[in-house]
């Protein structure tokens, strides 16, 4: 019986509610608009957070999911391993316990693929291990996965298509199983489509191919190329598997202690690893968002405070009829809850709305980003911050508005006072809202000073003017480097006679171009040894790539066509790679080993000839990497396996002419020279610069988004304690005027309502703030997280919005007519 009565009088709160809400229609389209921008904002955030973070991977036990990574004392941590170092972790000769963990390994390779006779198309897919499906544990939705007979040299030309790639391509033909496509010049049989949930792995690859290791390969302990991943055992943990790799590396170390000193594995889970720093960083924005929750929360409640004050007499006549205070309070967080649900309602449909806006603008990279949906999940999450809202906005005003005697109330009439205690409270709440609008306002300004340095940023290039490509020979027909060198150079000699056409290099990496390979360095006279290499990047090019991008050459000369195979070994190195491997000195005419021969050949020395500038490889907040150059006709035979014959083609654009009108006549010059093989991830310099700061930007807008709208709300809130101090002093204001007050009294004494919450927020946001910026510390470019001039810029715009907000209630009491007030 007692739990009817709850239910029936819970009954009876949400339908008085409702009446209350359709009777006051203007403070409840701003109450739940207000709501509604802080709900709906933060579910948008959390079903990011939820989608790349939180989620699980789509496959049997994902916790089991682990990458392996391994530490040595020269090189640090590394995400890839050897062939040789795989077989070591695969091979139960390997001393690990099959029953410990299985693993796969995993090559991202590019494939040029014909399919129903249409012109090539480069699609990204991955050479794996016969392994790499049972540990994942997904099946495949039509045919079947390779097998390891598959997987080996002579028997590995089969293909598991993903489903994505299976419906765009070949339309959803069942009867493609069995069937052979042409992939890089190669029929491939196909054995199978993968399910759809595979597609759902942040890889995004299109297709799996055998990685067939031959018995050379897997005696290489020296190239790190592979992602390994590992499937752990019913019941083993982390710690005991990472214990059974000890073994693994100490065996490793007495096969090839040259390549593998002081070697170490770790295990991280798959989902930790592929998230990276993606996971701070939107944490980072569901907290941002929260502070305008709370924003928003501190506004409703001061709209309950002002509205208790005008309920006063309804709630003392219910009061004097019998209602204990409980039972009001009850009733009064019921109004407040629906409330919140009506903000949560409007809230959702703003949260779907800004995922779309979110996906499209986020930067390229961000994994899973595509699956974020306002999901049952986002639902009971709006639902959760509806009724924690309606807490925090509306606790303190119900115990407020049943606080005052009830015969005071009725002799006064129900027209209330402006009670200090009252006051206090709304004043603290503006403070509040100041201080947390503090707080987003200084992380916002931050990363807009910092965007701003990293526009002045030195490039060490000239980006103006430059189209970029790429092209990936098939190792059919490409297997010489005699023919891959002369492929291009039938490419650059047809692109130089293009209308428009400055000129045109290849090079097996640009800036802003990602990847990268990293060799280790020896300076002459330097004991070979592992720690005395300087490990620096990579870059094959063709005689006029520095010329063409405009990198300076500081000292020599640069490469030119006469450093050809069987002509003295040359290199040229960046500024960075000269100081590090002859601090001090004069690294011209010096040799420098590569180790790409081996230990047991010894060092492959070249002669530096000249050294170039330093180039931002990885766009301009990163750090300027040790680089060199070596002539694409002098490339090691090897050098072709590790960029899978895959270059970059860099052109330019004469003075006026547009660098993307050269892309046309680009395509057709590469088809030119192989139908078979097309020109991909086509971009001019500009564009890879834009995708290269696109993650600043993209952080840099929203939670400047963030911060104006925390701005407005803190207005607001500004705007009404004044306003409503205004209201209920307007008798006193009438008597202060009577009395000979002056306009600018007047003023004073209402600026003084606006100024003293203000200026403590603005202390107490400003103190928070030197704690809260650390988060955003790795983020920042060129400025110090407790820059002066964005902190006092800060501080002069929430004045001028306190200015602002306070202007119509200031100009409205110093019209108060004092007749009119002492009559009222």
């Amino acid at each position: 019986m007692r739990r009817f009565e709850y239910l029936s009088e819970f009954r009876q709160d949400v339908a008085f509610a409702l009446r209350q809400l359709a009777a006051h229609p203007g403070f409840t389209l701003i109450a739940v608009l207000t709501l509604a921008l802080g709900i709906g904002a933060t579910t948008a955030i959390f079903s990011v957070v939820n989608a790349v973070v939180l989620s699980p991977l789509p496959v049997p036990k994902p916790e089991q999911l682990v990458a392996v990574t391994t530490w040595g004392p020269s090189t640090g941590p590394s995400t890839s391993l050897s062939a040789g170092n795989f077989v070591g972790l695969a091979e139960p000769a390997g001393g690990l316990s099959s029953g410990l963990f299985r693993v796969a390994a995993m090559q991202t390779s590019s494939f040029n693929l014909s399919a129903a006779g249409d012109t090539p198309a480069r699609s990204v897919g991955a050479r794996v291990t016969a392994s790499f499906f049972e540990v994942y544990g997904v099946a495949p939705a039509l045919g079947r996965v390779f097998t390891a007979e598959e997987d080996q040299p002579g028997n590995d030309q089969v293909v598991v298509l993903s489903q994505r790639l299976w419906r765009q391509s070949f339309g959803g033909d069942p009867g493609i199983v069995g069937r052979d496509i042409r992939m890089n010049g190669l029929p491939y049989r196909v054995l199978g489509v993968m399910a759809p949930q595979f597609d759902r792995l942040p890889q995004a690859q299109e297709l799996w191919i055998p990685i067939a290791f031959s018995a050379e390969r897997k005696a290489m302990h020296d190239e790190h190329y592979l992602t390994v991943v590992a499937r752990l055992g019913d019941g083993v943990s982390l710690a005991k598997a990472e214990e059974g790799l000890k073994a693994v590396a100490a065996g490793l170390q007495r096969i090839d202690p040259q390549n593998n000193p002081g070697l170490q594995f770790h295990l991280t889970p798959v989902l930790k690893q592929l998230v990276g720093d993606y996971e701070s960083r939107l944490f980072v924005l569901l907290g941002a968002v929260g502070l305008v929750l709370l924003i928003a929360c501190g506004n409703v409640a001061g709209l309950l405070l002002a509205r208790g004050a005008a309920r006063a007499r309804e709630l003392a006549i219910r009061a004097a009829l019998g209602g204990g205070r409980a039972r009001i309070i009850r009733q009064l967080l019921t109004e407040h809850a629906v409330l919140g649900l009506a903000g949560a309602a409007v809230g959702v449909v703003l949260a779907a709305w800004g995922i779309e806006v979110l996906v499209a603008a986020a930067p390229p990279g961000v994994p899973r980003l595509d699956q974020s949906r306002v999901d049952a999940t986002a639902l009971a999450f709006a639902f959760g911050l509806a009724i924690l809202s309606s807490l925090l906005f509306g606790l303190a005003p119900a115990l407020r508005s049943t606080r005052a005697s009830v015969t005071s109330t009725l002799k006064e009439g129900g027209r209330g006072t402006a009670g200090t205690g009252r006051d206090r409270l709304r004043s603290a709440l503006v403070a509040a809202e100041v201080a947390l609008a503090v707080l987003l306002l200084v992380g916002a300004g931050l990363l807009i000073r910092s965007a701003l340095a990293l526009q002045r940023v030195p490039l060490g290039f000239e980006p103006g003017g430059l189209v970029t490509g790429q092209i990936t020979l098939p190792e059919a027909g490409y297997r010489e480097p005699a023919r891959i060198l002369a492929a291009f150079d039938r490419l650059t000699e047809a692109a130089e006679q293009i209308p428009g056409m400055r000129s045109v290099q290849v090079s097996s990496q640009i800036p802003m171009g990602g990847g990268g390979n990293t060799n280790g360095l020896l300076a002459e006279g330097t004991p070979f040894a592992v720690e005395n290499l300087v490990h620096a990047q990579l870059g094959l090019v063709t005689p006029g790539y520095f010329q063409t991008l405009g990198i300076p050459i500081l000292r020599g000369r640069p490469l030119t066509a006469a450093d050809r195979r069987g002509g003295q070994k040359v290199m040229v190195v960046s500024e960075a790679a000269a100081s590090q491997l002859f601090p001090g000195e004069d690294p011209i005419g010096r040799q420098v080993g590569c180790c790409e021969a081996g230990p047991d050949n010894g060092p492959d020395f070249k002669v530096i000839v000249g050294v170039a500038g330093d180039l931002r490889l990885n766009g301009p907040g990163e750090p300027t990497p040790a680089t060199f150059y070596l002539p694409i006709a002098q490339a090691p035979d090897d050098a072709w396996n590790w960029i899978q014959r895959t270059l970059y083609v860099v052109a330019r654009a004469r003075d006026g002419a547009s660098a993307e009108a050269l892309v046309p006549e680009l395509r057709r010059a590469v088809a030119a020279v192989d139908p078979g093989v097309p020109l991909y991830n086509v971009r001019t310099m500009e564009q890879r610069m834009g995708d290269s700061l696109a993650t600043a930007r993209f952080n840099t807008l929203l939670l400047g988004l963030l911060g104006a709208i925390g701005l407005l709300l803190a207005a607001a809130g500004i705007y009404g304690v004044v306003s409503y101090f205004v209201t209920q002093r307007t008798a006193e204001i009438g008597v202060r005027m009577a009395l000979g007050a002056t306009t600018r009294d007047v003023t004073r004494l209402v600026m003084r309502q606006a100024a003293v919450p203000v200026a403590v927020g603005l202390v107490a946001g400003l103190a928070a703030s030197t704690m809260a910026t650390r988060l955003l510390a790795a983020y920042l470019v060129g400025i110090e997280r407790g820059d002066p001039l964005t902190l006092a810029g800060v501080v002069a715009v929430l004045a001028a919005t306190a200015l602002l907000a306070s202007f119509v209630p200031v100009h409205r009491a110093t019209r108060v007519d004092p007749v009119a007030a002492l009559q009222g």
